[in-house]
């Protein structure tokens, strides 16, 4: 079992930054790959980003790429998700999840743990 806590989330102008991290314990997170997804209020949860288990390969939505980045220190047992030029439209909750099956990581199916969220709110 692994056990996901987000922070980094709150209030920014259109046009800022923030710094999201997924913190784990319990187990390794090298053992996982780990996916950002962010989920707004009326609307499904969708995929925002995610990470291979040795941080080599990355993948972003298409509504993120050129703004957002992913990353992991697996010595800290963190990923991180850096959000630039955000726009009114990134306002949601975000979560971070993890998983080692061989269902896609685009889907929330593939993820085996989740943490808690933190919200994310980009004002004009």
């Amino acid at each position: 079992q692994v056990q996901l806590v987000e922070s980094g989330g709150g209030l920014v102008q259109a046009g800022g930054s923030l710094s999201l991290s997924c913190a784990a314990s319990g187990r390794s997170l090298s053992t996982y790959r780990v996916g950002w997804f962010r989920q707004a209020p009326g609307k499904e949860r969708e995929f925002v980003a995610a990470i291979n288990r040795n941080g080599g390969d990355t993948y972003h939505a298409d509504y993120v790429k050129g703004r957002f980045i992913i990353s992991r220190d697996n010595a800290k047992n963190t990923v991180y998700l850096q959000m630039n030029s955000l726009k009114l439209e990134d306002t949601a909750v975000y979560y971070c999840a993890a998983g080692s099956g061989m269902m896609s990581l685009y889907r929330l199916s593939g993820y085996d743990y989740w943490g808690q969220g933190t919200q994310v709110t980009v004002s004009s």
